[in-house]
């Protein structure tokens, strides 16, 4: 009696985790799952892209800062394209 209890408690515990298993499959590959993935991955490239840029613009003030010291500018004239 004890050994059928176990097993029926057993499958009804692998019946469950299946059944889980499978809900949880259904909804990642349905449209509002896949769009939940692109959506995550969007995110986390237009984050990547923002720290790139911000370090690109870091260098560019930092190698502009570098040339105008060495070429003796005054760091507070305004920049201006010369006249043709």
């Amino acid at each position: 009696m004890i050994g059928r209890l176990f097993y029926f408690a057993a499958g009804a515990a692998l019946g469950g985790y299946a059944v889980h298993r499978l809900n949880r499959a259904v909804r990642t590959w349905s449209p509002g799952g896949i769009a939940d993935r692109v959506e995550g991955h969007v995110a986390d490239y237009r984050a990547a892209l923002r720290e790139f840029n911000e370090d690109v613009h870091d260098a560019v003030g930092h190698y502009e800062a570098e040339l105008r010291r060495r070429y003796a500018v005054d760091p507070d004239t305004p920049r201006t394209l010369p006249e043709r």
